[in-house]
């Protein structure tokens, strides 16, 4: 429902009403649109209570007004930010537990007694949660306005942080489900917890004085540039200098501190500035995004220069929006904090704002407002609460969501994304337009080496390449809705020179799994979706320079070579698109910088940190192999692997970036050394402590056959035809996983730690130091017993360990949890090069030290099983090593809700009367790769009937979660299988 009615100021009151509004106490955005709504409820006559934790002033400047009550109480937290730029999302959970959970029971009778001591007829929620449940248990209608809720927010942040703080976001949602309806300000995001929407213009606060008035009192003529820094604070250890602006220019700096010192053509303001005069006199302004600012620059169609903050899910939706309308650029944090600004302003100052849709939002909600309190319902009870509720857990997902989820968002949000195209991967197709593609692929590319195999996927990305220099072509006449990925990939390359172009596909992990760090035999499948990199070789004298990179070098007066990547589906992440830097940056004096700088270095933007996967190949190959590079380098990144699924999205860029690089230029390294090579890009230089499974089923997998490899390190021992009866299946369950995340990581330094602790055990039994607690007697042990605890006192991998030995010697001595203090006290260190003991936390042992060595036997079992007859008994038996798998992952501390799931649908649909008449189709599943969350691996029978039961599985996760869950089918051939193409355009004599 949308309501925009035609009228000048709310009506007068028939009845004197009373408004209780609460404001959330996340930032100044929310009250500065509040202020706006509740002056004109005063207008009309009322009396409005705020609740608030936001300073006096924001109000005060705006309503002078006796019937404006202030109540200075804070009920929740928004999201803790560690800076300006940067959201901490534990601390904002924990925060937000501190503040509105522990004391949850008494903030509700806290306000049920204020509620009925003021009499108030309508509580305003924006948007604390808290306050819908108050007004029921007092008998009050509630509304909510916003662009976005809390349980939106937090919902990315609880799956970051494992286990914790999950019952946040469905008491959130259920707070919100006492809401009445949900009035909907632009540039919102999804809200399903709302059983009812009416959709308002923007609220954004009015102007006082003029632009020249506004220039006039601060003493700046007309034709001096303005900008205004506007970020609510600014990033810890920053200064700002003089030169960070261009000549003539002057910047107004909000929220400076009383003590900072700022450069002659700075301006500090007062704390009590009001922004919106300043912003209508200023020529455009340096920000970050949220509503306040970006209302605001569009309604005084203020060009917006802005930087990312991550994980705040409200900025994708914002951001969209403001580049919809023409209204924003965005600088790389590198270049905010180094202060290369020119070419950002520049920029800036010629855009021209096309926000032309109301901004009496202020005006129309408080009118709605008023409406319901007396009575008006505009609710329509057409949505149940049960299925808002279902959906509020996985909100933080939809933006890394896969084309086709049936998800609820904004009209222009899905416009862009269907004008992205590759935005989250090639979209599929059918296989009878292969032949179109290839024709028209042939028709603009000439194939100098390699061989596409017919893959879908790859013609697709071919045939995306060879269209880019017709967007490069439209330039300043481009549509306006055109994405920013395509055009800055659309300059990125030069038609005339060679492009190569490699492949690396995702993988299923079958069997091995975390095992893999601890040397087991692992069996992995490369799945059909994959990443594709194109690659440009460029002197540094024809390089074509995004404009803040030429202004760089420039700067810097000479010519260097400049490495530039764009990367597809950044925007569906919130993910800065583009990536620049120098060459010269990855190198210290004569010699590559360190991987710790490295990592340091992309650590420093979080927005930016993705280009590790990529920039971070050039840095390995630096460093391991001695390369030197003279020219600069373009880089396309297309990835259709999902993210966040446990099917190695990162390790597929890693390979098929690491592949392209070489193969640009010269270098020929072997599939196996070519991921190890891309492992020490995700080990040191990203930061992940994965093992090497990934990169390796991504470099030397083969298309329907699983690689069988022992990770000692990394010796593949040969591909395992899938036998044709047998099929594999991913299902995703909707969980973000992480490597890099905190349960990965400590259920690795558990391992390790139980490694070093049998190898003690071992010692001690040999020098004769543990003769009660075995049982042992050496002289009775004989040689072959001897020489057995030899080689598990220097135990290199815990899986050379059998369970036989495991239960008969060292199980009764392993700890099941660990202090991480304690154990460096007694034994030094865990031996394991990319994680690191928390002295405080308390490791789990036993658990993830028996995982491997039964792991290990599980695998070989399900190999020999693969090459067996023919059975029912087969598969059954292969089901069963799945399931075992599973719950040894689950006594590790790495399942999760919905792999839990997944897993027992799969058990009840093979265990169901219909399967166990027809002999079953389904067998077994298992959670995959590092857990907590990501894909399932489901074995079955290579049958219609298993694809209808999969696809059941999929029906019955969303029916019970809310969430469909991505289904992984079909397998593609690894990087090395790929190889090359090296391409020419034709008629590039032609092309510019």
């Amino acid at each position: 429902m949308r309501i925009e009615p035609e009228i000048d100021g709310v009506s007068a009151s028939r009845n004197h009403l009373v408004f209780a509004y609460y404001v959330t106490g996340h930032g100044f955005g929310h009250a500065t649109r509040v202020v706006e709504v509740v002056r004109h409820l005063i207008m009309a006559g009322h009396d409005v209570h705020v609740v608030t934790g936001a300073p006096e002033f924001v109000f005060t400047s705006e309503v002078q007004s006796p019937r404006l009550f202030l109540r200075k109480v804070l009920l929740d937290c928004g999201a803790v930010q560690a800076d300006a730029l940067t959201v901490d999302r534990l601390a904002s959970l924990e925060k937000y537990s501190q503040t509105a959970v522990a004391p949850r029971a008494s903030i509700l009778a806290t306000e049920v007694e204020w509620l009925n001591s003021i009499k108030a007829d309508l509580v305003v929620s924006d948007v604390v949660p808290v306050a819908c449940r108050a007004a029921a248990d007092a008998g009050i209608r509630s509304v909510c306005v916003t662009n976005f809720s809390w349980d939106f927010i937090y919902a990315e942040y609880v799956m970051a942080a494992g286990h914790h703080h999950r019952s946040i976001v469905w008491q959130i949602a259920e707070d919100y489900s006492h809401c009445e309806f949900l009035i909907r300000l632009p540039g919102y995001c999804p809200m399903p917890a709302f059983r009812d929407v009416i959709d308002v213009p923007l609220v954004v606060r009015r102007l006082h004085k003029s632009r020249k008035e506004v220039r006039k009192e601060l003493g700046i003529e007309e034709d001096v540039k303005l900008a205004i820094l506007n970020f609510g604070g600014q990033p810890a250890g920053w200064k700002l200098k003089e030169e960070f602006l261009p000549s003539g220019w002057l910047c107004l700096v909000c929220g400076a501190s009383d003590t900072q010192e700022l450069p002659p053509n700075f301006i500090k303001l007062a704390k009590d500035a009001y922004t919106p005069d300043l912003m209508a006199a200023s020529d455009c302004m340096i920000g970050k995004i949220g509503y306040g600012t970006v209302s605001e620059a569009l309604a005084y169609k203020l060009p917006f220069v802005f930087v990312r903050r991550d994980y705040f899910n409200e900025e994708p939706f914002l951001r969209i929006m403001l580049e919809y309308h023409q209204g924003g650029v965005e600088m790389i944090r590198r270049d905010l904090l180094t202060g290369h600004w020119a070419p950002y302003l520049e920029r800036a100052i010629t855009l021209r704002p096309c926000y032309e849709a109301g901004i009496n939002g202020g005006e129309v909600a408080a009118h709605i407002l008023q409406e319901t309190a007396f009575g008006k319902n505009y609710a329509s009870d057409k949505l149940s609460g049960a299925r808002r509720l279902r959906d509020a857990i996985i909100l933080g997902y939809q933006l890394q969501r896969v084309v086709g989820r049936d998800i609820c968002i904004p009209d222009w949000y899905s416009n862009a994304e269907s004008e992205l195209g590759l935005g989250s991967g090639s979209p599929s197709f059918q296989m009878s337009e292969q032949s179109s593609l290839m024709n028209s692929f042939t028709e603009d590319f000439e194939i100098l080496h390699g061989d596409t195999q017919g893959l879908p996927d790859t013609l697709t990305f071919l045939k995306s390449l060879a269209e880019l220099d017709a967007v490069y072509d439209l330039g300043k006449n481009s549509e306006k809705r055109q994405i920013r990925e395509r055009k800055a990939a659309a300059g990125l390359f030069n038609w005339e020179e060679e492009i190569f172009v490699t492949r690396a596909p995702g993988r299923l992990d079958v069997m091995g799994g975390i095992a893999d760090y601890s040397g087991s035999l692992v069996l992995q499948m490369p799945i059909r979706e994959a990443c594709h990199v194109a690659i440009q070789r460029v002197h540094p004298s024809k390089h074509r320079l995004w404009k803040h990179a030429q202004a760089r070098q420039q700067a810097e007066g000479h010519l260097t070579p400049v490495l530039q990547i764009v990367s597809y589906g950044s925007e569906l992440s919130n993910r800065g698109p583009t990536f620049d830097m120098d060459l010269s940056d990855f190198m210290d004096g004569e010699k590559p910088i360190s991987y710790e700088k490295a990592n340091k270095f992309f650590a420093k933007d979080p927005s930016q940190k993705w280009a590790a996967y990529v920039a971070g190949a050039i840095l390995v190959l630096m460093t391991e192999l001695g390369v030197r590079f003279e020219d600069g380098l373009s880089i396309l990144v297309a990835s259709t692997v999902p993210e966040g699924k446990g099917v190695s999205s990162s390790a597929s860029i890693e390979v098929a970036t690491m592949s392209a690089i070489a193969a640009s230029h010269g270098l020929t390294i072997k599939p196996r050394d070519l991921a190890l090579l891309c492992q020490k890009v995700e080990n040191h230089i990203v930061g992940a402590p994965c093992g090497v499974m990934d990169q390796m089923t991504s470099a030397c997998g083969e298309a329907n056959k699983l690689l069988a490899m022992v990770c000692q390190p990394a010796e593949v021992i040969g591909l395992v035809e899938i036998p044709g009866h047998i099929r594999f299946w991913g299902v995703d369950s909707g969980i973000r996983h992480s490597v890099g995340g905190a349960d990965y990581g400590s259920v690795r330094i558990g391992t390790f730690m139980g490694r070093k602790i049998i190898k003690s055990i071992a010692s001690s039994i040999l020098s004769r130091s543990l003769p009660d607690a075995t049982g042992f007697n050496l002289d009775e042990l004989g040689d072959d017993g001897i020489e057995l605890l030899k080689a598990e006192a220097s135990l290199d991998y815990l899986c050379n360990l059998s369970p036989h030995r495991y239960e008969a010697v060292y199980v009764k001595m392993l700890p099941e949890f660990m202090l991480g203090e304690t154990f460096e006290e007694k034994y030094a260190n865990h031996n394991d090069p990319v994680t690191v003991i928390d002295p405080k936390r308390n490791y789990g042992v036993i658990a993830p030290a028996r995982h491997p060595i039964y792991e290990n036997f599980r695998v070989k079992a399900f190999k020999a099983l693969l090459t067996s007859a023919t059975s029912h008994e087969q598969l059954t038996a292969l089901g069963e090593l799945l399931y075992q798998c599973h719950y040894s992952y689950s006594a590790c501390g790495l399942g999760s809700d919905g792999t839990d799931r997944l897993v027992q649908l799969v058990q009840e649909l093979q265990h169901s009367k219909v399967s166990q008449s027809d002999e079953g189709t389904l067998f077994g599943a298992k959670i995959t790769g590092g857990g907590s969350g990501g894909t399932v691996c489901v074995i079955g029978r290579n049958c219609l009937q298993s694809s209808q039961q999969i696809l059941e599985v999929q029906q019955r996760y969303k029916a019970a979660t809310g969430y469909l869950p991505f289904i992984f089918e079909g397998s593609s051939p690894g990087a090395g299988k790929f190889g090359y193409l090296k391409l020419r355009r034709r008629n590039s004599a032609n092309q510019n």
